[in-house]
């Protein structure tokens, strides 16, 4: 079992290799020697090599947005599509501006394409509150009859339109995973949606020793 997160040696980038713990999977170097194999195909290749020559030009410089714009140019990219939470149209309406101001022609899905009942595919108060829902605000339970998020039909509207790089803007936690799951086209994330921090999941993260203690606590409701 590789245990990266808690490595204190880090050999991969110090070098340290006399160092390594027992579990670090650099001692299977037979393993990255045919890993290399795949860079060297032709779907990955340039994509790759692209990508590290974003990361070094706009280090510390470009914002997360410009990079996907200079990525999607250098890697010649026309057609860009960007699947987005109806809670940040807002945002998706900026990011959309910038991208055809660049060149670019833009399809763009919200999640709640299609306005389907949340009921419909299964998901009630006993589903998502089983201990009850008499302690719940009625809101909440509004929310039941509201429209799902529909990641599968994001991805899939953007497929039939031919979109070459697609963007993640806000999805929910597994909405987004089943987004990349069905887009065509490779997919990169420009806002993780965390509503309690500004969409900055980093501060929780940060902070989880001291503000976000008591909130980072598992348990149902």
């Amino acid at each position: 079992m590789y245990t990266c997160a808690n490595c204190t040696i880090h050999a991969c980038k110090t070098g340290q290799r006399d160092k390594m713990p027992q579990n670090c999977p650099m001692r299977d170097p037979e393993f990255f020697e045919r890993l290399l194999e795949e860079y060297e195909k032709p779907e990955n290749h340039d994509f790759f090599v692209c990508s590290s020559a974003i990361e070094a030009m706009g280090y510390c410089q470009w914002p997360r947005l410009r990079e996907v714009v200079e990525f999607a140019r250098r890697m010649g990219y026309a057609r860009l599509g960007i699947g987005f939470c109806s809670g940040l149209r807002k945002e998706a309406a900026i990011v959309d501006r910038v991208l055809r101001s660049n060149g670019f022609e833009v399809v763009s899905v919200i999640c709640k394409a299609g306005g389907i009942p949340k009921k419909k595919v299964g998901v009630t108060a006993e589903t998502v509150f089983p201990q009850g829902t008499d302690h719940l605000r009625p809101v909440q339970l509004e929310l039941l009859d509201a429209p799902m998020c529909n990641p599968i039909a994001q991805a899939q509207l953007l497929n039939k339109a031919g979109t070459q790089l697609n963007i993640c803007l806000g999805l929910c936690v597994g909405h987004d995973s089943l987004f990349y799951k069905y887009s065509q086209a490779p997919v990169t994330t420009l806002v993780a949606k965390d509503r309690v921090t500004g969409h900055n999941p980093a501060a929780a993260i940060c902070y989880a020793d001291t503000y976000f203690a008591d909130r980072l606590k598992g348990g149902s409701l």
